[in-house]
């Protein structure tokens, strides 16, 4: 299953430590967990979504109701909370293993359909809703029942003045953490 987390970070003064606290100690901690198997990290580069996005693969949701999950990864945001926002996660089946998106490369994701990401030359990959954000309260945009995923080589990706507000489009912070080996492919962090 795929676990994402979304979030805006609103003090910028702390961001960079925000940063590093996310990317160097939480991811590794994550991944430590038994049930993650892969763990990246993404900065938004189109407007109208959350600037972060953490995508994990896991077995399932009783990865994350567990008690090594608990001790390790999840809910150590106490002294970060007062400048997280917009803050969303949520449990999708569809896809078995998030891909690995490498520097050069982008992630879209769309709540809209596949169609907006077949128009610009993707190939999506369907992701249906399955728990954690799961409240009929909140809108279709932020709490979507169902996503598609594609990646592209930023060669082969259009401009971002021709992609649609429907699409959030991302960059990877960090190379894809994974259990069998620790760091995935090559990755040139900037």
């Amino acid at each position: 299953m795929i676990y994402t987390v979304e979030c805006g970070f609103v003090e910028s003064t702390r961001e960079g430590e925000w940063n590093d606290f996310y990317s160097d100690l939480k991811l590794p901690a994550l991944i430590s967990v038994t049930g993650f198997r892969t763990s990246q990290r993404f900065k938004a580069i189109s407007a109208g979504c959350p600037a972060y996005l953490a995508v994990h693969t896991i077995d399932g949701l009783e990865v994350l109701n567990g008690d090594e999950y608990r001790e390790k990864g999840g809910g150590n945001f106490a002294r970060w909370q007062p400048d997280i926002t917009d803050w969303r996660r949520n449990l999708y089946d569809g896809i078995d293993r998030a891909p690995d998106v490498v520097a050069g490369e982008y992630l879209a994701l769309s709540s809209t359909g596949p169609e907006a990401l077949t128009r610009l030359g993707l190939a999506p990959h369907a992701m249906h809703a399955v728990a954690m954000g799961k409240n009929p309260e909140m809108s279709p945009k932020t709490n979507p029942e169902q996503r598609w995923l594609a990646t592209a080589e930023s060669a082969e990706f259009p401009l971002l003045s021709q992609v649609s507000n429907d699409i959030y489009v991302y960059v990877p912070m960090t190379p894809q953490l994974n259990e069998e080996r620790g760091v995935g492919r090559i990755f040139e962090r900037s």
